[in-house]
């Protein structure tokens, strides 16, 4: 049988199906990966990864989107407070932005909390929840090239606190490094949120946006995660927390594509490639399927649209393939479906390439 390109979406005009699976599944595997990491290897590094992971971020991001946004033009304070607020809650994150002064601008991460999402939030210690802060919040002011501008956390979640609460404040003198984030637990907002201009974009455009949101922290994480741990111990926990998230979620998924990604209904490899094809145009990649016979199928990928640009080492890649290992198990009957990379993208073939067999 002919192999089958699938440069956009299997189903006519824009899958949003699709996009929503592609976000639940990457917003499930950070989380996964930030338990995995506490777990089992403990606060410190944990918190390690972290901060690095928003420090990326940030440093990518933060100018660029201050100008998408159109903030770059109000008070420092107000700028920061009012980015947080809308980048974040595009991305569906629930949060509030709280006005005060020109100089004092409150945000409000509000639970349930995106990032440590259900009750994820009861196994994050405090430690990592602080290196977020420490990681973007508390680099606005430097990236800004004012250095009195710092963020002072009023609540946390990690502590039982009613949401992340706190404010930028440009001070009347110079901050010193480890001033530019400080602790005031009990400090209260001044009043209700703020209003600003609701965004009026369609269901697509918000969608892609939810779509990349996920994915950009994966992106992020994984060569912090490689950095940090070393590839070999990083490709060990990436991929079994890869496996494990995909296996929790494979249902899910499965009911947000249809009846066509049913794990219920999926018999073998020619469905399940069909299911990897689908979730690989939705995040942007060009893939193509070839059903080579009744038990054995091949996925063909030549593009990676989530580590583009980005330098990961070969674990890296295995890491993020145990989503697609921990798909193939719950695919059809127990115990699955066997999954074998033949080609290797990231080593210089010309795609990745999977071969779906039943066990």
């Amino acid at each position: 049988m002919p192999a089958e390109a699938l440069t956009g979406s299997p189903v006519p005009g824009v899958d949003l199906p699709g996009l929503r699976a592609v976000a639940e599944l990457y917003h499930r595997y950070l989380t996964g990966i930030l338990l995995a990491l506490v777990q089992r290897h403990g606060a410190a590094r944990a918190s390690e990864v972290v901060f690095r992971t928003f420090r990326r971020q940030h440093l990518e991001k933060f100018l660029p989107g201050l100008q998408k946004l159109g903030l770059d033009d109000r008070p420092p304070a107000v700028a920061c407070a009012q980015y947080h607020y809308l980048s974040n809650a595009l991305g569906g994150v629930k949060v509030e932005w709280i006005p005060e002064t020109d100089r004092k601008s409150w945000v409000r991460y509000l639970p349930p909390r995106w990032i440590f999402d259900g009750t994820a939030v009861c196994g994050i210690p405090t430690e990592v929840s602080r290196a977020m802060l420490w990681g973007w919040h508390a680099h606005n002011g430097v990236s800004l090239g004012n250095d009195r501008l710092g963020f002072v956390c009023t609540s946390m979640t990690t502590d039982g606190g009613a949401g992340l609460v706190g404010y930028y404040v440009e001070e009347d003198r110079s901050l010193d490094p480890a001033d530019r984030l400080r602790f005031a637990p009990g400090e209260v907002p001044p009043g209700p949120a703020g209003e600003l201009p609701t965004v009026s974009w369609d269901a697509t455009r918000l969608a892609k946006v939810e779509r990349n949101y996920a994915m950009e922290y994966v992106r992020s994480i994984l060569p912090e995660l490689c950095a940090v741990l070393g590839p070999a111990d990083a490709g060990h926990v990436g991929r079994t927390a890869g496996r494990q998230v995909a296996m929790q979620y494979a249902d899910t998924v499965a009911e947000m594509l249809g009846a066509e990604g049913s794990t219920q209904s999926a018999q073998g490899p020619r469905s399940f490639t069909r299911l990897i094809a689908r979730l690989a145009a939705a995040q942007g990649d060009r893939v193509e399927v070839e059903a080579k016979a009744d038990a054995e199928a091949l996925v063909r990928q030549p593009t990676w649209r989530l580590m583009d640009g980005v330098a990961l080492p070969p674990e890296g890649f295995e890491a993020w393939n145990g989503l697609i290992e921990g798909l193939a198990v719950l695919h059809g009957p127990p115990p699955g479906l066997r999954v074998d990379v033949l080609e290797r993208l990231d080593l210089g073939d010309p795609f990745f390439e999977w071969r779906i067999r039943r066990r």
